[in-house]
């Protein structure tokens, strides 16, 4: 799995419907926009979600008091937008174009993306809103980025 996490001030995501209109899915105030791509290596879903869910929500990336970034998510009560990506799996090694060849196919990605979702809005309890990006959607995210400060993961650690 491989996540790209953005600290924001704001994010809005929206669905790009077949008439090029905008439908609105979810929005967050401050909070996490996390984008998240899966490799052919990532089958086990219940490790995936369970990894996901002890690092995102508590990732200390919000400054407190003394302007350290100390805070996490949950200790704020911030947001969390989650958006499926299959092209974070891309590689650009080799030639103009990217390869996809260590992507997860659509149909597996798809079901763990869902449990993650899923898992996500089973143990979230907190009122901050929780997003979840439409898996195989055309998507757009308008969001202000908060420092900037935007991470990558990758898991498991390669």
């Amino acid at each position: 799995m491989v996540a790209v996490i953005q600290r924001v001030y704001r994010a809005h995501l929206y669905e790009i419907t077949p008439e090029m209109t905008r439908a609105l899915i979810g929005e967050i105030e401050r909070g996490l926009v996390v984008l998240v791509g899966f490799e052919k290596e990532d089958q086990d879903m219940k490790r995936l979600a369970k990894a996901f869910l002890q690092k995102i929500p508590v990732l200390r990336v919000f400054e407190d008091a003394q302007g350290r970034m100390n805070l996490s998510l949950l200790d704020r009560g911030y947001g969390l937008m989650v958006v499926p990506n299959f092209t974070l799996a891309g590689s650009v090694q080799k030639g103009r174009r990217p390869s996809f060849d260590g992507a997860l196919a659509p149909e597996p990605a798809r079901i763990l993306f869902e449990h993650l979702c899923e898992e996500l809005k089973r143990s979230w309890n907190t009122d901050a809103p929780l997003v979840c990006g439409r898996f195989g959607a055309h998507m757009h995210i308008d969001l202000i980025n908060d420092g900037p400060v935007t991470l990558i993961w990758r898991y498991p650690s390669r």
